[in-house]
């Protein structure tokens, strides 16, 4: 199995116990995502220490403000570590006030450039923004491969598949009120199938309780094989092999 995409930086324990239990949980890679320049080598230093552990790069649309020149050079010296497979998280965020709407912009739009600069896939963050961001990523992005990370717009399902994006699903698929969620997990092409934790938020409904970790991603993975009434292993299977594709690893 695979998490597409965690936070190894916000989660506890620390590193070493959090990729322990998910290798003990049949979690053989893991992309832990950087959302600002600190953060992001800290992405880079867990991905250096353990072989399972990958990074993405990136500038959350939360943490936009002030986006410039120097906040992209920062992000360009980075993604050239070897460890570092994919751009972002970035996109756009009305939901929280966090950050100006054209600070976001200017940041998606640079990250945008640095992923088809880089040959990396770019990791996407949308909420309260479904408009803006598929237009922003018709627009300028058709060429690339490009990641709903924690998908949430099931009423717009099929337009993400037409566009060849790859949709992955969060813990928050298996929530009894998510039956929307639940509906699009079962609908979406095979080929475009990713699973993911976004740890330590969104923990899985059977184990909710609990703060949210990597090793987590297999109860997500095993509610979204029962919605397709498939089994585990082929889902494991399926979701391996995409991961592969899309992030080289």
């Amino acid at each position: 199995m695979i998490d597409s995409h965690t936070h190894l930086h916000v989660c506890k324990p620390d590193d070493a116990e959090l990729v322990a239990a998910a290798v003990g949980a049949g979690v053989t890679r893991m992309l832990t995502v950087g959302t600002n320049g600190a953060t992001c080598r800290a992405a880079l230093q867990a991905a250096e220490r353990y072989p399972q552990v990958f990074a993405a790069i990136g500038r959350h649309p939360n943490e936009a403000t002030g986006f410039d020149d120097g906040h992209l050079a920062e992000l360009q010296a980075l993604a050239e570590h070897p460890r570092c497979v994919a751009i972002g998280e970035t996109g756009l965020d009305y939901f929280r006030d966090h950050a100006p709407h054209e600070d976001q912009r200017r940041a998606f739009d640079a990250q945008i450039e640095l992923a088809r600069a880089t040959g990396k896939p770019l990791v996407i963050h949308t909420r309260a923004a479904d408009d803006d961001t598929i237009a922003t990523l018709r627009e300028q992005a058709a060429d690339l491969e490009v990641i709903l990370h924690c998908f949430s717009m099931p009423d717009r399902l099929d337009e993400c598949v037409a566009q060849g994006w790859w949709i992955s699903f969060a813990g928050n698929v298996t929530y009894p009120k998510a039956r929307d969620l639940a509906a699009a997990a079962q609908r979406v092409p095979g080929e475009r199938l990713l699973v993911e934790t976004d740890a330590p938020y969104l923990t899985p409904q059977v184990v909710r309780k609990h703060r949210n970790e990597p090793a987590f991603v297999v109860h997500t993975a095993r509610f979204v094989a029962q919605q397709r009434r498939i089994e585990y292993e082929q889902l494991e299977q399926l979701v391996e092999h995409n991961a592969a594709a899309v992030f080289g690893w």
